[in-house]
């Protein structure tokens, strides 16, 4: 009996307890929530500046050098004789003069037409229009012409010579040149026809030979 009289004086129960508990064990006492450490915010990232090359200037051309006039007798091999080396050109040139004393071994072929021969080849040979095979056409073709075209002909070389030497004066180098060149070409169709006409002799002669022999 003492013990349970002394465990009502003290009022002891089982367990520890130093004040009103709740029913049902014991209770887990919430802990306060520290929060994280708030994180610096970084910058956005600046893109780095790129180095500026510079394009080197480019080098200022050189100005070139006059070249030295070379002196007479020493850089020039021809020394001051060489204009004097170029024959000059003569100022008194006159287109178709030397026609005047035109010949020629080409005939023309026979035709009936009433012309002067010798002053229609006279004019087709000095014409600078017409090339070596059109000068070549129009003498073969002889035989086939009107008068009437024959006329035209010698009219039409009588206006372009005509119109040459009134040019002499400011164009008589070209001219000369000109006159030149066709000449040659008409010393061509010379040989050609002498060719031709050499030819045909030879042919004939060998026919003649044959008919005596027989053959």
């Amino acid at each position: 009996m003492a013990d349970g009289d002394q465990t009502q004086n003290t009022g002891y129960v089982g367990g520890f307890s130093f004040g009103p508990q709740p029913t049902g064990g014991f209770a887990a006492q919430p802990q306060p929530v520290t929060p994280p450490p708030a994180q610096p915010v970084q910058p956005a990232p600046q893109p780095m500046p790129q180095p500026v090359y510079q394009q080197p200037a480019a080098p200022m051309p050189q100005a070139p050098m006059a070249p030295a006039a070379p002196m007479g007798g020493m850089g020039d091999p021809y020394g001051d004789q060489g204009a004097a080396a170029q024959p000059p050109f003569d100022p008194n040139y006159v287109f178709g003069a030397r026609m005047a004393n035109f010949t020629t071994t080409i005939v023309l072929p026979a035709h009936s037409l009433s012309f002067d021969e010798n002053r229609f080849i006279n004019l087709l040979a000095g014409s600078i229009s017409l090339t070596k095979d059109e000068k070549r056409k129009i003498i073969d073709s002889v035989p086939k012409l009107r008068q009437e075209q024959v006329d035209e002909l010698i009219r039409i070389f009588d206006e372009e010579r005509a119109k040459f030497v009134e040019l002499s004066p400011k164009h008589g180098a070209q001219l000369k040149k000109l006159e030149d060149e066709h000449a040659a070409d008409w010393k061509d169709l010379e040989m050609a026809y002498k060719a031709e006409h050499q030819g045909a002799q030879d042919q004939n002669k060998a026919d003649e030979i044959r008919k005596q022999l027989g053959l």
